[in-house]
Order: structure tokens, then C-alpha cells, then sequence
């Protein structure tokens, strides 16, 4: 009867521990259902100003060119290469995937080399360790070792689950800064725009009410006007004014942000081209219902990957209070002088192998695991969270746009009821029925009217950016390098 091989019955030890290291203590993470009964309290699709809501309208990757601004496209686009809080997301998501692939090199035999050369001096009143007998000899010992953790209960497995679900919460952070970042330079953007048509409306309104003035005072020293008459004008010229060094203010403040957002110190940045009537509202909005929400939202994703993570760590803190096995083999040589030798004699080798059990830590692993369980806990009720408030976002961006397609109707009908006013207080004021102040303060009416439609306005584009944001932003596909779940 042949005995089966040392190498078979190495080969054999092997596969056992690799089958062994085949399962995974702790749970099997599953991605969490999609939410179900939620809705946005609103009825879909209807607008009166801002386009259909059309819930198979796609989500472009680059939703701020629907805006046909080449402007905010530049702005936009500056941002993402320089904002320091982007290279910082990028540079986080660098350390996560070295990390995981660090990790996955613990799956395989550790390899290491060293070589220790001495000279030594032995007391003459023992035994010398030198064949020759010499107390004063030259040793150099040179060895290549190996060492390999077989991952009997799947430590190692879930230790790169873990991290490659961190990997995924700093790949979902970076695109949730991303869209941020996209929607806060719009928004900035606009406002300026936004301001700066404000800013020239009141000047013009300033001017206007300041010929009203002159007007009355003109009429009054001819006692056509009463002095009641131009104290009221007065006092609404100086409320007018009073609005202007607000306006400046907020353009300014507003202009620094702005700064920020590009990466660049406040006075470098140059957006004069952006103007509010040259921006285009887009003709039609996206919707994505609730539980398709949560899939394409990075904040819920990144939360998801958080809980996957989560999940990973009970494994790990399960493996710890189960058997550990460590191979362990050296071979080299060990010469009498200082540089390395292979020869007869010199060399030695070594294989060990240790299992080790955790018997008693004074509770520290069983109340790690329990800690595991806990922080698992509280990632579920924070991932739940960040799927309502997805849904909450979206609902009140969604309320929003709707709303502000009403105030626009209203304020564009505003307008153009001043505008037909003043028409015929001018055509008036050309036949004689009507005086120059009538004609002034019916364009003081139009200019207004004309504020009140630029806020509309704005007001509506910086919603539609707030929507294109809830959305959150084109499918940031699936997750990368995600650990196995058996």
C-alpha cells in the first residue's frame, strides 16, 4: 500500500483551509428594499410656467448647459478643476481604494528577507558555539521567510468588504460634492445676475423719483402742489435710496462667495456675461419617483455604503473570538564571517504552524462585537433618514418650481400691465391730457413692476438648479470594488 506524498498531503492541508476560508462569519449585507407609499404630495406632471414635469425625462451628467449660458458652463467648470474641497474628496477617495487594495494583499503568503551579519565576542570561561572553539568569531545569518493567515472564518473577507464599502461612501461623497458644488456656483451665478439687473432697476427708479421730486417742488412754487405733496415724494425717493447700499452689499458678499466656489480669492473672478434674460429656463423638468430616487441621490448611496460598511465590521468582530491559524516557514544560512555564505552546512530551514483561541479578555471581544451591532443600528436609522430627507428635498424643490411657474405668470402680467400704462401716460402726455409727473410715476409703477419680475425670475432658475440637485445629478452607476456578500 503506497503513503500518499509529503507534497499531497500538503496539498491537501491546503484546500481544507482554503474551503475553510471560502465562508464568512457575521451577517450577508443586502441592499435596503426600496422605499414604498412615498410620495411628494404633489400631482404629476402639471407646471404653468417652468415646463412638464415629465418623469421619463433623463437627468443629464451635465444638467447647468441646460441653461444655455456658456458663462455658467465656464464658471461651472472652472469650479470642478479647482475647488479645494473637491481635491479633497478626490484625495479621500484615493486613500480609500489604496486602502481596500492594501487590505486584499493579506489574502496571499507573506514574503520577507533579511540578512544579520555580527561580530561577536564570547566569554573563554564557556563553551564556544564555533566548531573551531574560536571566543571571537564573525557570524552572519541570512534567511527568506513566509508567512501565510489562511481566513479560516473570513476576518480577512470582511475587513476588504468593509473598506471597499468605505471606498464607496468616499466615491459617493466626492459625487455628492460634485453636484453641490455644480448647483451652489449656479445659484451664485445667477444671484449676480440678478443683483446687477436689481441695482440698475433702482437706480433708474431713483432717478425717476428724484425728477417726480423736482416736479412737485416746481408745481409747488407756483401753488399748483401742496408741500404735504413733496414731503411724500421725498420720503419715498430716500426709501428707494435707503435699498441701494443693501443691494450692493449682497452683490458683493455674494461676488466672494463666488470666489470660493471657483478655488480663486474675492476680486479675481469675472462673471460679466452672465445675464439674466440671456438665460434660458429649461422647457422641460425631470422627475424621479421615490424609490428610483434613492438609487441615483449619492447622499442616500453614500449612506447605503455606510451600512454596508457597518455590516463588514460584525463579521470582523465576530472572526476575532474565533480560531486564528499562522504558517510560517524560514529558510537561509548562517556563515562565520561578515558577508552572506551558501554552503555545505550553512544552511537550516524551519516550518511552524500555530492555532490560537481567544479564551479570556476580560469581555473586551464579546463587547466589541456588541459595539459593532450597535454602530450597524445606528447607520440603518441614519441611512433611513437620509432616504426621507432625499424625498423631502425633492418634494419641496418640486413644490417650488411649481409655485414659482405661478409668481412668474403673475409678475410677467404685472409688467406688462405697468408697461401698457405707461404707453398711454406718454401718448397722453404727447396730446396734453396728462402732465410730465403723471408720465413719471407711471414709470415709476413700470420700474416695479420690472424688480418684481427680475426676482420672479431669478427665483424660478435657482429652484429649477435646486431641483436638478435633489435629483441628484446623472446615474453615478454602480458601486466600485464592493466586497463580496455570500
Amino acid at each position: 500500500m503506497m503513503r500518499p506524498s509529503s507534497a499531497a498531503r500538503t496539498g491537501a492541508g491546503l484546500l481544507c483551509l482554503s474551503v475553510l476560508s471560502a465562508c464568512a462569519v457575521g451577517p450577508d449585507f443586502h441592499a435596503p428594499p426600496p422605499p414604498r407609499n412615498m410620495s411628494y404630495g404633489v400631482e404629476l406632471p402639471v407646471s404653468a410656467d417652468a415646463g412638464p414635469l415629465r418623469p421619463d425625462a433623463p437627468v443629464p451628467d451635465r444638467w447647468w448647459t441646460r441653461f444655455r449660458s456658456p458663462a455658467i458652463d465656464a464658471l461651472v467648470d472652472r469650479a470642478l478643476r479647482n475647488n479645494p474641497s473637491l481635491d479633497a474628496a478626490r484625495a479621500a477617495l484615493r486613500a480609500a481604494r489604496e486602502l481596500t487594495a492594501a487590505q486584499r494583499g493579506a489574502y496571499l503568503p507573506q514574503v520577507g528577507a533579511s540578512v544579520s551579519p555580527g561580530h561577536q565576542s564570547f566569554a573563554r570561561t564557556l563553551a564556544s558555539p564555533t566548531q573551531a572553539g574560536n571566543s571571537v568569531y564573525d557570524l552572519t545569518t541570512s534567511q527568506l521567510t513566509v508567512g501565510f493567515a489562511p481566513d479560516l472564518f473570513g476576518a480577512n473577507r470582511r475587513a476588504v468588504e468593509s473598506l471597499a464599502a468605505q471606498q464607496d461612501v468616499a466615491r459617493f461623497e466626492l459625487s455628492a460634492a460634485q453636484q453641490a458644488l455644480a448647483a451652489n456656483v449656479v445659484v451664485a451665478a445667477v444671484t449676480d445676475a440678478e443683483l446687477r439687473a436689481q441695482i440698475d432697476e433702482t437706480r433708474r427708479l431713483i432717478a425717476i423719483q428724484r425728477s417726480i421730486a423736482l416736479s412737485i417742488e416746481r408745481q409747488l412754487a407756483l401753488g399748483q402742489s401742496a408741500r404735504a405733496d413733496l414731503l411724500a415724494q421725498r420720503a419715498l425717493l430716500a426709501q428707494t435710496e435707503a435699498g441701494l447700499p443693501p443691494l450692493e452689499r449682497q452683490r458683493a458678499i455674494n461676488r466672494d462667495l463666488l470666489a470660493a466656489l471657483l478655488g480663486t480669492s474675492p476680486g479675481e473672478v469675472e462673471i460679466a456675461g452672465v445675464e439674466l434674460d440671456g438665460l434660458v429656463l429649461p422647457a422641460d423638468l425631470p422627475v424621479r419617483l421615490p424609490a428610483e430616487l434613492v438609487r441615483h441621490r449619492p447622499d442616500v448611496r453614500m449612506a447605503e455604503a455606510a451600512l454596508h460598511a457597518a455590516s463588514a465590521e460584525i463579521g470582523i468582530a465576530v472572526a476575532a473570538r474565533l480560531p486564528d491559524v499562522q504558517i510560517d516557514a524560514a529558510a537561509g544560512s548562517a556563515a562565520l564571517h561578515l558577508l552572506p555564505g551558501f554552503g555545505p552546512g550553512t544552511s537550516f530551514w524551519t516550518v511552524t504552524g500555530s492555532i490560537t483561541q481567544p479564551l479570556f479578555a476580560g469581555g473586551q471581544l464579546r463587547h466589541r462585537q456588541k459595539a459593532a451591532q450597535a454602530a450597524f443600528d445606528q447607520a440603518d436609522a441614519t441611512y433611513r433618514g437620509a432616504v426621507i430627507g432625499a424625498v423631502q428635498n425633492m418634494a419641496d424643490a418640486l413644490h417650488a418650481v411649481l409655485a414659482d411657474g405661478d409668481a412668474a405668470t403673475a409678475a410677467r402680467a404685472l409688467d406688462t400691465a405697468a408697461g401698457d400704462s405707461l404707453d398711454i401716460a406718454r401718448r397722453q402726455e404727447a396730446l396734453g391730457d396728462v402732465s410730465a409727473t403723471t408720465v413719471l410715476q407711471a414709470e415709476t409703477v413700470a420700474r416695479q413692476a420690472r424688480l418684481a419680475l427680475i426676482q420672479a425670475r431669478a427665483t424660478q432658475l435657482t429652484d429649477v438648479a435646486a431641483l436638478y440637485l435633489a435629483l441628484g445629478g446623472a446615474d453615478p452607476g454602480a458601486p466600485e470594488g464592493r466586497g463580496t456578500s455570500r
